[in-house]
Protein backbone atom coordinates (compact mmCIF):
# COMPACT_ATOMS: atom_id res chain seq x y z
CA UNK A 1 0.00 0.00 0.00
CA UNK A 2 1.50 3.85 -0.75
CA UNK A 3 0.46 6.00 2.04
CA UNK A 4 1.56 9.17 0.27
CA UNK A 5 3.71 10.57 -2.44
CA UNK A 6 6.33 13.17 -1.80
CA UNK A 7 8.50 14.70 -4.17
CA UNK A 8 8.58 17.40 -6.68
CA UNK A 9 5.44 18.61 -8.85
CA UNK A 10 6.53 18.42 -12.44
CA UNK A 11 3.36 19.11 -14.16
CA UNK A 12 -0.58 19.15 -14.29
CA UNK A 13 -2.44 17.72 -16.24
CA UNK A 14 -6.39 17.96 -17.10
CA UNK A 15 -6.81 15.70 -14.16
CA UNK A 16 -3.59 14.60 -12.05
CA UNK A 17 -0.67 15.73 -10.97
CA UNK A 18 2.71 14.35 -11.99
CA UNK A 19 5.41 13.80 -8.92
CA UNK A 20 8.82 13.33 -9.28
CA UNK A 21 10.27 10.79 -6.81
CA UNK A 22 13.81 9.94 -7.42
CA UNK A 23 13.81 10.38 -10.60
CA UNK A 24 10.27 8.10 -11.18
CA UNK A 25 7.20 10.27 -12.28
CA UNK A 26 4.12 9.52 -10.68
CA UNK A 27 0.54 10.43 -12.28
CA UNK A 28 -1.90 10.96 -9.37
CA UNK A 29 -5.56 11.38 -10.16
CA UNK A 30 -7.09 14.57 -8.21
CA UNK A 31 -10.44 16.17 -8.08
CA UNK A 32 -10.32 19.77 -9.12
CA UNK A 33 -10.40 21.20 -5.53
CA UNK A 34 -7.35 20.00 -4.79
CA UNK A 35 -5.42 20.48 -7.85
CA UNK A 36 -6.82 23.93 -7.70
CA UNK A 37 -4.95 24.26 -3.96
CA UNK A 38 -1.57 22.32 -5.10
CA UNK A 39 1.76 24.59 -5.34
CA UNK A 40 3.50 25.91 -7.85
CA UNK A 41 4.94 23.21 -10.39
CA UNK A 42 8.26 22.76 -9.37
CA UNK A 43 7.52 22.82 -5.80
CA UNK A 44 7.76 20.04 -3.45
CA UNK A 45 4.50 18.30 -2.53
CA UNK A 46 3.12 15.69 0.01
CA UNK A 47 -0.16 13.54 -1.65
CA UNK A 48 -2.49 10.91 0.59
CA UNK A 49 -2.97 8.15 -2.29
CA UNK A 50 -5.59 5.55 -2.86
CA UNK A 51 -4.40 3.24 -4.99
CA UNK A 52 -6.75 1.56 -7.51
CA UNK A 53 -6.06 -1.94 -9.02
CA UNK A 54 -8.18 -3.40 -12.52
CA UNK A 55 -7.46 -6.03 -14.52
CA UNK A 56 -5.83 -3.75 -17.00
CA UNK A 57 -4.11 -0.66 -14.75
CA UNK A 58 -2.82 0.29 -11.66
CA UNK A 59 -4.48 4.09 -10.54
CA UNK A 60 -3.03 6.44 -7.83
CA UNK A 61 -5.67 8.94 -6.67
CA UNK A 62 -4.33 11.66 -4.57
CA UNK A 63 -5.73 13.67 -1.78
CA UNK A 64 -4.05 16.75 0.19
CA UNK A 65 -5.22 15.64 3.51
CA UNK A 66 -6.30 12.62 5.49
CA UNK A 67 -9.09 13.87 5.74
CA UNK A 68 -10.02 14.16 2.26
CA UNK A 69 -8.61 10.67 2.00
CA UNK A 70 -10.65 9.18 4.56
CA UNK A 71 -14.21 10.55 2.93
CA UNK A 72 -12.59 9.22 -0.11
CA UNK A 73 -12.90 5.80 1.01
CA UNK A 74 -16.49 5.80 2.65
CA UNK A 75 -17.42 7.59 -0.29
CA UNK A 76 -16.42 4.34 -2.93
CA UNK A 77 -17.59 2.27 0.00
CA UNK A 78 -20.85 2.90 -1.49
CA UNK A 79 -22.32 0.43 -4.09
CA UNK A 80 -22.30 1.75 -6.93
CA UNK A 81 -19.71 4.67 -6.44
CA UNK A 82 -16.07 3.94 -8.18
CA UNK A 83 -13.35 5.82 -7.67
CA UNK A 84 -14.04 8.19 -10.14
CA UNK A 85 -16.98 8.73 -9.22
CA UNK A 86 -16.01 9.72 -5.69
CA UNK A 87 -13.43 11.94 -7.25
CA UNK A 88 -16.21 13.25 -9.20
CA UNK A 89 -18.46 14.35 -6.13
CA UNK A 90 -15.11 15.51 -4.36
CA UNK A 91 -14.62 17.83 -7.16
CA UNK A 92 -17.87 19.93 -6.23
CA UNK A 93 -18.01 19.21 -2.51
CA UNK A 94 -15.49 19.70 0.24
CA UNK A 95 -15.41 16.89 2.44
CA UNK A 96 -16.96 19.31 5.06
CA UNK A 97 -19.76 20.30 2.61
CA UNK A 98 -20.00 16.43 1.81
CA UNK A 99 -21.03 15.93 5.36
CA UNK A 100 -23.18 18.31 5.64
CA UNK A 101 -25.15 17.66 2.67
CA UNK A 102 -25.50 13.62 3.82
CA UNK A 103 -26.53 15.28 7.07
CA UNK A 104 -28.85 17.49 5.73
CA UNK A 105 -30.22 15.53 3.40
CA UNK A 106 -29.46 17.68 0.54
CA UNK A 107 -29.73 15.10 -2.30
CA UNK A 108 -29.48 17.90 -4.98
CA UNK A 109 -25.87 19.19 -3.81
CA UNK A 110 -24.33 15.47 -4.50
CA UNK A 111 -26.06 14.92 -7.60
CA UNK A 112 -24.28 18.67 -8.81
CA UNK A 113 -21.34 15.89 -9.38
CA UNK A 114 -20.72 14.45 -12.69
CA UNK A 115 -22.09 11.09 -13.60
CA UNK A 116 -24.02 11.10 -10.04
CA UNK A 117 -27.97 11.15 -10.67
CA UNK A 118 -30.58 11.73 -8.20
CA UNK A 119 -31.03 8.33 -6.60
CA UNK A 120 -27.31 7.66 -6.33
CA UNK A 121 -27.26 10.90 -4.53
CA UNK A 122 -29.92 9.44 -2.39
CA UNK A 123 -27.66 6.39 -1.85
CA UNK A 124 -25.07 8.18 -0.33
CA UNK A 125 -27.18 9.62 2.04
CA UNK A 126 -28.63 6.72 2.93
CA UNK A 127 -25.33 4.72 3.44
CA UNK A 128 -23.20 7.65 5.30
CA UNK A 129 -25.55 9.07 6.93
CA UNK A 130 -24.31 7.29 10.16
CA UNK A 131 -20.88 7.49 9.34
CA UNK A 132 -20.08 11.27 9.17
CA UNK A 133 -20.54 13.66 11.52
CA UNK A 134 -21.18 17.69 11.53
CA UNK A 135 -18.27 17.84 14.43
CA UNK A 136 -15.94 16.81 12.20
CA UNK A 137 -16.52 19.35 9.57
CA UNK A 138 -16.60 22.19 12.68
CA UNK A 139 -14.09 21.31 14.88
CA UNK A 140 -10.87 22.48 13.20
CA UNK A 141 -12.91 25.36 12.62
CA UNK A 142 -12.48 26.57 16.51
CA UNK A 143 -9.62 28.36 17.61
CA UNK A 144 -6.88 26.81 18.43
CA UNK A 145 -4.17 28.38 21.02
CA UNK A 146 -3.88 27.18 24.57
CA UNK A 147 -7.21 26.33 24.31
CA UNK A 148 -7.98 22.16 25.96
CA UNK A 149 -9.44 19.16 23.92
CA UNK A 150 -12.24 19.70 25.93
CA UNK A 151 -12.63 23.16 25.14
CA UNK A 152 -12.69 22.46 21.43
CA UNK A 153 -15.23 19.85 21.86
CA UNK A 154 -17.03 22.81 23.55
CA UNK A 155 -16.38 24.90 20.50
CA UNK A 156 -17.76 22.62 17.72
CA UNK A 157 -20.91 21.66 19.83
CA UNK A 158 -21.88 25.07 20.02
CA UNK A 159 -21.28 25.34 16.02
CA UNK A 160 -23.55 22.61 15.45
CA UNK A 161 -26.28 23.61 17.33
CA UNK A 162 -25.86 27.13 15.24
CA UNK A 163 -26.29 25.33 12.31
CA UNK A 164 -28.96 23.57 13.05
CA UNK A 165 -30.25 27.03 14.39
CA UNK A 166 -29.84 28.55 10.78
CA UNK A 167 -31.28 25.90 8.98
CA UNK A 168 -34.66 25.82 11.27
CA UNK A 169 -34.44 29.99 10.59
CA UNK A 170 -35.22 28.46 6.66
CA UNK A 171 -31.20 29.34 5.50
CA UNK A 172 -29.75 25.93 3.23
CA UNK A 173 -28.01 23.64 4.73
CA UNK A 174 -24.77 24.60 3.25
CA UNK A 175 -24.87 28.32 3.21
CA UNK A 176 -25.54 27.78 7.08
CA UNK A 177 -22.55 25.07 8.20
CA UNK A 178 -19.96 27.67 5.33
CA UNK A 179 -21.21 30.98 7.12
CA UNK A 180 -20.69 29.38 11.11
CA UNK A 181 -17.27 28.06 9.41
CA UNK A 182 -16.18 31.93 9.53
CA UNK A 183 -16.65 32.38 13.01
CA UNK A 184 -13.94 32.49 15.36
CA UNK A 185 -15.80 30.63 18.41
CA UNK A 186 -13.84 32.61 21.72
CA UNK A 187 -13.38 31.07 25.11
CA UNK A 188 -16.45 32.47 26.48
CA UNK A 189 -18.65 32.34 23.23
CA UNK A 190 -22.26 30.75 23.18
CA UNK A 191 -24.59 29.80 20.59
CA UNK A 192 -26.70 32.94 20.54
CA UNK A 193 -22.60 34.83 19.82
CA UNK A 194 -21.92 32.72 16.98
CA UNK A 195 -25.65 32.44 15.81
CA UNK A 196 -25.14 36.53 15.50
CA UNK A 197 -22.11 36.36 14.16
CA UNK A 198 -22.74 34.05 11.42
CA UNK A 199 -26.08 35.95 10.38
CA UNK A 200 -23.48 39.15 9.94
CA UNK A 201 -21.31 36.89 7.15
CA UNK A 202 -24.56 35.98 5.23
CA UNK A 203 -25.87 39.49 5.00
CA UNK A 204 -22.43 40.24 3.31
Amino acid sequence: MIHYIKGELVALEEDKAIVDVGGVGYGIFMSVQSMSMLPPVGDEVRIYTYLNVKEDAMQLFGFLTRDDLQVFKLLIGVNGIGPKGGQAILSVLSPDDLRFAVLAGDAKAIAAAPGIGKKTAEKIILELRDKLRIEDALEHTVSSGDVSAGGRHAGSEIQSEAVQALVALGYGSTEALKAVKKVEISENADVEDVLKQALKHMMF
